[in-house]
């Protein structure tokens, strides 16, 4: 979340000259300046950092090692940008300033490609042979997710964080092909030595408690750090902030969380993932009131979305919502709209609950685990409960328009939590895949990509 960042001073020196980190992370706010990793002695250059620049670039800078020296020693940006808010990327940087070719003393490798430095970059900069970084030395902290422990924070998920000291190790290392999909996969425990100072956290959940033998634990410096069913091996919906240009509107909390409006009018937000056929669940809590033009469901992700400006029945989609206005339901067929009652309005701190059934184009919702107008989402192609067919053969996302100013929504596709909050209690959930508040109905299972290929 933001403002967290983890920290471990070394009581020890090790090796300067050679290290790896390796980590996954989740990057969710882009255009802004945020830090993966930072050994911070002191401002003036007197620092070595990894971080995401503001043209999304990921960026190695470092000082020269000493308690005065403000020249720099490496300064190299990727020629690759990375954009893609939903997905998951592997980075390996790779240390070793004794060797010979200065190409090869700073490695990047995203999802096992070697990544090429920008050279263009108008502050590029190889570091010099034998060069000491502000890593693995006891005057430097060691920052996880900030710079110099009050800016630059890290926005997203990070899991599987390994610090190596003394060893330049390559990806294949830490992660492998996956022979049937070609994607790149996470090796869960890998045959590596740490070294005097090295650690691997964040394992498999929020435990900052070192995993590799050598009792290098790291603490919470500041913030709150939160335990997310989203990990490399099954990536869940969000928000998908590069659908459209989202304006008047601060999409927070790993992309979980969507302001109220600032001001009245339309504004729609999507959801990261799709699906043509299968059986999803997943909940939305309001915060603030709700006005009478308020629209929580889904949206056909393939038809033409004209503007983030205009409500469902007036931007060119197939849309199946309930509404804020005494509980109605809207369906949107290009320009045929149909409105029927679905039973209860709500309102700030209620939960909603969205049934999507593919398999039998129907869909459900419920308020505080309550399935409006009788709705049984196990009843198949009979459809007790919902208003409405979907459409067939198109591919569907979850979707939120809204025009009143007073309300937003924290989003629970299955990471147990709304905004910061975690559950207060946990729902049965037969597919094992995710954590929601309510029951999720038999049969259904969360939006993620384990979900997708069940």
């Amino acid at each position: 979340m933001a403002n967290t960042y983890l920290t471990r001073t070394p009581s020890s020196n090790g090796n300067q000259k050679k290290f790896t980190i390796s980590a996954w992370i989740k990057i969710t706010k882009l255009g802004t300046q945020r830090t993966i990793l930072c050994g911070y002695y002191g401002n003036s250059n007197r620092y070595t950092q990894l971080w995401q620049g503001t043209d999304d670039k990921i960026i190695f800078f470092s000082g020269i090692y000493s308690t005065s020296s403000t020249t720099t020693s490496a300064n190299l940006k990727t020629t690759r940008v990375f954009r893609d808010t939903s997905a998951w990327y592997h980075i390996v940087l790779a240390v070793d300033t004794t060797l010979s070719t200065a190409g090869d003393r700073v490695k990047l490798y995203v999802n096992g490609e070697l990544e090429t430095w920008d050279t263009s970059y108008g502050s590029h900069a190889l570091p010099g042979q034998n060069a000491d970084f502000f890593i693995n030395v006891t005057t430097t902290p060691t920052h996880i997710g900030t710079y110099d422990a009050s800016s630059t924070y890290f926005e997203g998920c990070m899991s599987h964080f390994h610090l190596i000291d003394g060893t330049q190790y390559a990806a294949s290392d830490f992660g492998s092909t996956d022979s049937t999909t070609g994607e790149w996969k996470i090796n869960t425990s890998p045959s590596v030595t740490y070294g005097t100072n090295g650690f691997f956290i964040l394992k498999d959940g929020n435990s900052v408690t070192d995993q590799s033998g050598q009792s290098n634990n790291l603490a919470v410096g500041g913030g709150t750090l939160t335990n997310l069913q989203d990990n490399p091996s099954n990536i869940f919906c969000t928000i998908n902030v590069l659908n459209i240009q989202i304006t008047g509107l601060t999409i927070s909390n790993t992309n979980l969380t969507r302001s109220s409006n600032t001001g009245d009018a339309w504004r729609t937000t999507y959801g990261t993932l799709a699906a043509s056929s299968g059986k999803f669940y997943w909940e939305q809590k309001v915060t603030g009131s709700v006005g009478s033009a308020h629209y929580i469901g889904i949206t056909d992700q393939d038809e033409n979305r004209q503007t983030n400006t205009n409500d469902f029945e007036n931007a060119n989609v197939s849309a199946y919502c309930y509404r804020g206005d005494g509980g109605k339901v809207t369906s949107v067929s290009g320009s045929t709209v149909l409105t029927a009652s679905a039973g209860a309005s709500f309102t700030a701190n209620d939960i909603i609950g969205v049934a999507m059934d593919l398999d039998n184009q129907k869909i459900y919702f419920s308020k505080n685990g309550t399935w409006q107008a009788s709705g049984d989402p196990t009843s198949g192609s009979t459809g007790t409960g919902s208003f409405f067919n979907i459409t067939a053969g198109k591919l569907y996302t979850p979707a939120t328009a809204c025009y009143n100013s007073g309300a937003g929504y924290h989003y629970n596709f299955g990471n147990g939590i709304f905004g910061t909050t975690a559950i207060s209690s946990e729902g049965s959930n037969a597919s094992g895949i995710g954590k929601f508040e309510y029951d999720v109905p038999t049969g259904y299972t969360a939006l993620s990509t384990k979900g997708l290929n069940e």
